[in-house]
């Protein structure tokens, strides 16, 4: 259920690298969300806009060797999205939130993609328990 809600959310985030923030109807019909999920997914996108310097502080902190900025647009929208679910949605285990990111960037982006976003979310948790 929240996995459809997950890929909405990234398609809204994606979309607002780009300056259209007019699109959360369309995509919220295509993909034939129930209320439920449609609450979700504009929590999620909520939880980015409301965050997003301290989300891409944490980003610069664990890419190493180039800010969020350079990232692949939809890397980050990735990102931006599963740290926002780590870190403020609390009946969502972190695990969930990393496969779920990585399944995103397998779909969405390029082949190195998912590796890249499994290891700095990891890195993030670890770091949080450091």
């Amino acid at each position: 259920m929240r996995s459809r809600a997950r890929e909405c959310a990234f398609k809204l985030i994606f979309a607002s690298e780009f300056g259209d923030n007019e699109t959360r109807r369309a995509v919220y019909r295509a993909a034939e969300l129930n209320e439920e999920e449609a609450e979700y997914a504009d929590r999620l996108v909520a939880l980015v806009n409301g965050h997003r310097d301290e989300l891409a502080s944490i980003l610069d902190k664990y890419s190493i060797g180039f800010s969020e900025k350079r990232m692949f647009p939809v890397d980050r929208s990735v990102l931006l999205l599963a740290l926002a679910e780590i870190m403020y949605v609390e009946d969502v285990p972190s695990v969930v939130s990393i496969d779920e990111a990585v399944g995103l960037v397998k779909k969405y982006s390029t082949e190195k993609s998912a590796g890249f976003v499994n290891g700095l979310l990891a890195a993030v948790i670890a770091g949080d328990k450091a």
